[in-house]
């Protein structure tokens, strides 16, 4: 026989790879049969080279048998498989920087606050089902009557991602996260102070517009104060209520969210880890809140002073 094709040893010895791992490789369909030779022994042609060869090039990067089957046999591309075990490897780090922050928020603690830490940070470590279970929290939680890209972006507001780069006070903040959205009685966000005072998509753009200028003013650590972030909060009640924006209407709306001021304070600590997991990013809804109420009541007050007569 010309050497068309090799034995299972001919290519153990030319490729140094064991007669052993070969006959895996050829069970696992790496290595297609070219033939048989007369006492019914397998043989194989001249791409078992060059197959055997990028499975070993493959396997030096650890990539497992069932990726390798699909770019050999064509199921897949080398690239796609790059892609899909980069990200893989990506995930994986993820899970070990969450591991690492874990541990060093169980380790810097005395023995009885590790035990507490244990059992609220047990929940956080499947990360993918941690940010399922806040997400689905809040999308039963929040108004079904809410458009549905506010509903959007109030979830996603609620329920941050994990940080993929944690230490250990996000990795605890976001374990009390899950903590309290379990613990019994804990007051659900109600949006907007209470039922009547809902509308529709023209009154959330106008509540959002009333966000925005709050949130730019927080952070810049300006006192409450009469304003453009009170006007589109006031304004955006008037319409919804079809009401005109008026020294009685205020007075009206200050005294329902001042109401609705006494907030739970577990879901003002709520808030607070929310922007310990985000690094701020995300507004404090208990602080805006706060700010807007403060910033009407000012607002009445120098309406209602009297006008200076010349």
């Amino acid at each position: 026989m010309t050497h068309t094709t090799w034995s299972i040893g001919e290519l153990a010895d030319g490729t140094g790879v064991p007669v052993k791992t070969l006959r895996y490789y050829s069970d696992s369909g790496l290595l297609p049969v070219a033939g048989r030779s007369t006492g019914g022994h397998r043989r194989y042609g001249p791409d078992a080279w060059e197959r055997i060869g990028l499975i070993r090039r493959l396997r030096a990067l650890d990539t497992p048998i069932a990726a390798i089957t699909q770019v050999v046999t064509g199921e897949a591309s080398l690239g796609e498989l790059v892609a899909t075990e980069l990200g893989a490897v990506q995930e994986r780090l993820v899970e070990l920087r969450w591991r690492e922050a874990t541990l060093q928020a169980l380790d810097d603690c005395p023995g009885e606050e590790r035990l507490r830490r244990l059992e609220i940070l047990a929940r956080v470590q499947q990360l993918p089902q941690a940010h399922r279970t806040l997400t689905a929290h809040w999308g039963r939680e929040l108004s079904g009557s809410m458009p549905e890209r506010r509903l959007d972006i109030m979830v996603a507001m609620l329920s941050p991602e994990p940080p993929a780069d944690p230490v250990p006070a996000t990795v605890l903040a976001y374990a009390e996260l899950h903590l309290l959205i379990n613990t019994p009685g804990f007051t659900r966000w109600t949006q907007d102070h209470d039922e009547e005072m809902r509308g529709g998509p023209a009154f959330y753009a106008e509540i959002d517009e009333a966000a925005v200028l709050t949130a730019a003013a927080v952070s810049r650590g300006l006192p409450p104060h009469a304003g453009e972030a009170v006007n589109a909060f006031v304004s955006a009640h008037a319409r919804a209520r079809r009401e005109s924006d008026t020294p009685a209407f205020r007075a009206f709306l200050h005294g329902v969210v001042s109401r609705s001021s006494g907030f739970d304070p577990r879901l003002e600590r709520y808030w607070g880890l929310v922007g310990t997991v985000t690094g701020g990013r995300v507004l404090n809804m208990t602080v805006a809140h706060r700010w807007l109420t403060e910033g009407l009541s000012i607002s009445m007050a120098e309406a209602a002073r009297p006008k200076r007569v010349f």
